[in-house]
């Protein structure tokens, strides 16, 4: 399964959650829900270098896909998914 970690109120991740939609492959964590979503993502964010051009160039990292075999990456291309401006 493919994690993926988002919040509704991002344009990106809207566009990610309508194609995975009744799809059990993957399963979408709002972190805005939950403090404990939130933690559990900005623990991946400080920690996995996916993330040093977001965090360089001032951006919150969402989405964020966490494939079967673990690798962190914010392309929704590398799961299987469409960018918005592909659309």
């Amino acid at each position: 399964m493919i994690t993926i970690y988002g919040m509704p109120s991002c344009p990106d991740c809207a566009f990610v959650e309508k194609q995975i939609e009744g799809n059990d492959a993957y399963k979408m964590i709002d972190i805005g829900a939950h403090v404990k979503n939130l933690k559990a993502f900005l623990k991946l964010r400080d920690t996995n270098p996916a993330f040093d051009d977001a965090k360089a160039n001032g951006y919150a990292g969402i989405p964020c896909f966490v494939l079967e075999d673990g690798t962190v990456t914010l392309s929704p291309e590398d799961a299987g998914l469409r960018s918005e401006q592909e659309a």
